[in-house]
């Protein structure tokens, strides 16, 4: 975990506000909300790996993740206006503010997520048509 202090807090507010102006006027809910869960679907229970982590950023060459590059040069955005987030806290931020962008509810957002470098293997996100 990141450590989480009240300049961390203060940081993640900031780029809540900077995501919410940057989704709205881009149009871009989808794409934000398939970046969190393609950067989040790929945990498994039974080895602790994967998960939101960051490392979508270096898997985006993926079959199943084709096209999240638009995204994550979006984030790049607003992570150059608020460097200490990690980019893990930032893509699960981008699917929480998309969600809300939307008319979804509220959702609270726990930060705290530490950067992986490492790129999981294709294949784990969750695919309907693996049973």
């Amino acid at each position: 975990m990141t450590v989480v202090d009240g300049e961390y807090l203060k940081e993640i507010e900031g780029a809540r506000r900077d995501l919410r102006a940057l989704i709205s006027s881009k149009n871009c809910a989808p794409i934000m909300l398939r970046l969190a869960w393609h950067d989040a679907g790929t945990y498994d229970a039974k080895t602790k790996t994967g998960g939101p982590n960051g490392s979508i950023r270096n898997e985006y060459n993926h079959e199943v993740n084709r096209g999240l590059k638009i995204a994550i040069d979006l984030c790049e955005e607003v992570k150059a206006k608020h460097p200490k987030i990690s980019y893990a806290d930032l893509y699960q931020l981008a699917g929480v503010v998309a969600v809300e962008v939307t008319g979804g509810p509220t959702i609270h957002f726990v930060p705290g997520r530490k950067d992986s470098t490492v790129a999981c293997k294709e294949g784990r996100l969750p695919d309907a048509t693996k049973g």
